[in-house]
């Protein structure tokens, strides 16, 4: 009887001891790629490659599902503030919608589905494949190889990318809004520029910096971990290592946002 009292207390302290364990590692993970970032010899085309490959990548994805959200923003915004005779409130509506949280997830979640699933893959199958141990063969320090070129240009994309998004859903909002439903297209504009702020400009600048570090670090640590996993081994621990860092990714990314809004609030 005892034993089954305490089994699940024993349970829960070990994936506590777990949790603790792997969060330390992916820190410890994430300082290494960043202090090798200023070591020297700087390896700037592979800066590149990751900025043509997290960026303009994924330019296309970011313009669907910006414009197409901002298009959803301003009708169902329409809709809406008609009840209460505000229909001209619509640029503010969709603008700081957009800019303050929409665009930042979205763009985030997004880039994660497309790249960080691949960056994870990737690495996945260096690490089964013994390439990492190989680069460390010849005397190629792994993470500054695989961590430190994407978590660079995961910070130069995902704000340019989320000003993108920003800026199409904002015209997505006025094509539905003022172009289909007939609201004041003059109005809209003005409601847009008077309401938005550089606060909400910068704040969601912060997020989506946050964001890239999160999404970045955690793609890569699970790639790089995989075979590790205790579920799977082979192509399945690589598979299984790519969905957990989707999913962890999308996840932390809602909380940090939580967060985060209620700082910058």
């Amino acid at each position: 009887m005892a034993l089954r009292l305490t089994s699940p207390v024993q349970s829960l302290g070990a994936d506590t001891i777990r949790l603790v364990q792997e969060m330390g590692a992916l820190l410890i993970f994430f300082v290494q790629g960043v202090g090798l970032a200023f070591v020297r010899p700087f390896k700037p085309r592979r800066t590149l490659e990751q900025v043509h490959f997290i960026g303009f990548k994924s330019l296309l994805v970011i313009l669907l599902t910006g414009g197409f959200t901002g298009m959803v923003l301003g009708l169902q915004g329409y809709y809406t503030l008609v009840r209460f005779g505000s229909e001209g409130m619509l640029g503010a509506l969709v603008s700081l919608t957009l800019i303050r949280e929409i665009g930042p997830v979205f763009t985030a979640i997004m880039i994660t589905a497309r790249a960080g699933s691949a960056m994870s893959a990737e690495i996945g199958i260096m690490r089964i494949s013994e390439q990492i141990d190989a680069l460390k063969t010849m005397d190629i320090h792994p993470v500054r190889f695989l961590l430190t070129p994407r978590l660079l240009a995961s910070l130069v994309c995902f704000p340019l990318l989320t000003a993108l998004y920003d800026l199409v859903g904002i015209f997505g909002g006025y094509l539905s809004g003022s172009i289909l439903l007939g609201s004041n297209p003059a109005i809209y504009m003005d409601r847009v520029r008077e309401s938005v702020e550089m606060n909400d400009i910068t704040g969601g600048f912060t997020k989506s910096f946050v964001f890239a570090v999160l999404v970045c670090s955690v793609c890569c640590y699970m790639g790089y971990t995989t075979h590790r996993r205790a579920d799977g081994f082979g192509a399945r621990g690589v598979s299984r290592s790519t969905t957990t860092a989707v999913v962890l990714s999308s996840v932390l990314i809602l909380v940090a946002d939580y967060v985060l809004t209620s700082f910058l609030l």
